[in-house]
């Protein structure tokens, strides 16, 4: 039996937050949480959905709300790693190389619309997520702290689209979409303010020393054995389906568990609840399990979160 102290928190420090990130996105909390969650557990997030659904908004508010260095790439088919990352260019006053550094030197990046760009391009990004640093011309050059890639893409379905690689997909902690706006939201986005007067206006609520303070502060809230146990079903029976080419990975496993850590955190509370789990499991698994559209929708996360029983 979980413990009476694990219940969900009325209320929390990110609520104030939220409420401003929802004041811009309107009608959208439950990705705006997912994003927020995701940048708590010090995870790279990928938005894939339709032009003008509000993905390049949503990127813009989180890095007014966290105080954060902002700068956008916009992919395209014909861009090269050293748009991506810099290049060491000759001055002939000092007869030497200097490097100028490129967009990816910001604390937060924005890769919009990346599966435009031709896989080398794609890499000299991905690279730089996972190593958190990039090495030109032989002399390694670390990223700031904290450091994020919010990247967009298109549909597959879309024209002019290189579609990212399983490998390089798994460099996203999350996946998620933003979808379209309900009846009363499109109606107040409609009628309302420009929203890019509205990110212009939105101060910060967390510095970035604070933000790192919490993302080490993620990593200590408690997971329990049983806690634990729920996760390796999940990630066994994502194997052990049929209709899964490949099932999740154990480094899978622990991305799930860093994104439930946040969640929780995100409620106020400093352990995780199987609730936790569910809640962050499509955005983390979605973009991980091969094979998991079938028409009958049996293999999409929900259904196989159903088919896993709670300890």
């Amino acid at each position: 039996m979980w413990h009476a102290r694990l219940s969900r928190a009325h209320g929390s420090e990110f609520d104030p937050l939220l409420r401003a990130a929802g004041g811009v996105i309107l009608g959208k909390e439950r990705p705006i949480r997912l994003a927020v969650a995701c940048m708590l557990a010090g995870g790279h997030l990928l938005i894939e959905d339709l032009p003008g659904v509000g993905k390049t908004t949503l990127a813009h508010v989180l890095a007014r709300l966290f105080g954060l260095d902002f700068r956008r790439i916009q992919f395209t088919s014909d861009m090269l790693p050293a748009d991506v990352i810099g290049a060491s260019i000759y001055h002939r006053q000092g007869g030497e190389f200097i490097f100028h550094p490129g967009p990816v030197f910001s604390q937060l990046v924005l890769a919009d619309e990346v599966n435009r760009a031709t896989p080398k391009t794609q890499s000299a990004l991905l690279e730089a997520m996972e190593e958190q640093q990039v090495t030109v011309e032989g002399e390694t050059r670390p990223l700031p702290r904290p450091f994020f890639v919010i990247a967009t893409q298109n549909p597959d379905s879309q024209l002019g689209t290189f579609p990212l690689p399983e490998s390089q997909l798994d460099r996203f902690l999350m996946r998620i979409s933003v979808g379209y706006p309900d009846r009363d939201a499109e109606r107040e986005l409609l009628s309302g303010r420009d929203r890019r007067e509205l990110i212009a206006e939105t101060q910060p609520m967390l510095g970035q020393e604070e933000l790192l303070a919490l993302q080490q502060k993620v990593q200590s809230v408690h997971a329990s054995e049983a806690l634990i146990a729920y996760v390796q079903n999940i990630l066994a029976h994502t194997r052990s389906t049929p209709e899964i080419t490949h099932g999740l990975s154990p480094r899978a496993g622990q991305a799930l568990l860093r994104a439930a850590r946040a969640w929780a955190l995100l409620d106020g509370r400093d352990a995780v609840l199987p609730e936790d789990v569910q809640a962050v499991f499509p955005g983390v698994a979605g973009h991980r399990l091969q094979g998991s559209d079938s028409p009958d929708g049996r293999t999409s996360p929900e259904a196989l979160l159903r088919d896993v029983a709670i300890p």
